[in-house]
């Protein structure tokens, strides 16, 4: 743990992140909440006294050494801590430790395999992969995780690399629907409904009702709805019968 001096003994920091800011020959730094400073830049968090630790400017706040007035009036022009430390908020680099950075990225990391596994599926079996098997093949399709984003944001680029540059095989889980309409609808929207299909199970256009039964990406199942509500009111309907299929291939 960080420990900084002040006059009335030492204060010990927790969740302490470091903002460091080099100006006029001199570093500056002031000692923040972790989780705070970047609410703070996208102005989520306006409070300055819930952002910083200590409401002062270091030259080493992990030494506790405060930066001298003087130090502060060449650099800054002015000795206004809360301005000047809204400064260097601001403008300073945000320090994260070896240790801090890397076990943030393997848990981001494990996010998104976390993420993947529940998405994907073995094209072969239907079965979704263990998040292992998952990091494994992240490792071994060189996927970059990008700490300043989502572990969702980063889950379609990561299942696109794996598709590409993994010896693992994986698509995205598929969900097993049934399309039912009356057949002048069916007849006027098969070509439409039939976009979204990764395979056709049964197509049956009835004398009085088409009824489809397809395996689609889940992201279908809200386009295909959206389009009978617009062109077929209460006449149409797709019922889930199962998310993944077992004999599923693309």
């Amino acid at each position: 743990m960080s420990k900084i001096n002040q006059p009335s003994g030492q204060i010990k920091l927790t969740n302490v992140s470091i903002v460091r800011l080099k100006k006029g020959g001199k570093r500056f730094e002031i000692a923040c909440y972790k989780n705070k400073v970047q609410e703070w830049r996208t102005g989520v968090e306006t409070n300055l006294d819930d952002v910083l630790q200590i409401s002062n400017v270091f030259t080493n706040v992990s030494k506790g050494e405060v930066s001298k007035s003087n130090d502060l009036q060449k650099a800054f022009g002015k000795t206004d801590i809360s301005e000047i430390v809204q400064e260097i908020l601001k403008k300073g680099e945000l320090q994260i430790g070896e240790k801090e950075r890397d076990h943030d990225l393997s848990s981001l990391r494990r996010e998104i395999a976390t993420l993947v596994a529940e998405k994907c599926e073995d094209p072969a079996t239907g079965r979704p992969y263990a998040v292992g098997m998952i990091e494994k093949a992240m490792a071994e399709a060189g996927f970059s995780v990008k700490q300043d984003k989502t572990a969702k944001s980063q889950v379609s680029a990561c299942i696109k690399q794996l598709q590409s540059d993994s010896t693992l095989p994986i698509q995205r889980s598929r969900m097993r629907v049934r399309v039912t309409m009356p057949t002048a609808d069916g007849k006027r929207l098969r070509d439409k409904v039939l976009e979204g299909a990764e395979t056709v199970e049964e197509d049956e256009m009835g004398q009085n009702e088409w009824e489809l039964i397809m395996l689609i990406d889940p992201g279908q199942f809200r386009v295909i709805n959206e389009l009978l509500q617009k062109e077929c009111k209460a006449r149409g309907r797709i019922e889930t019968m199962t998310i993944s299929a077992p004999t599923a291939s693309t």
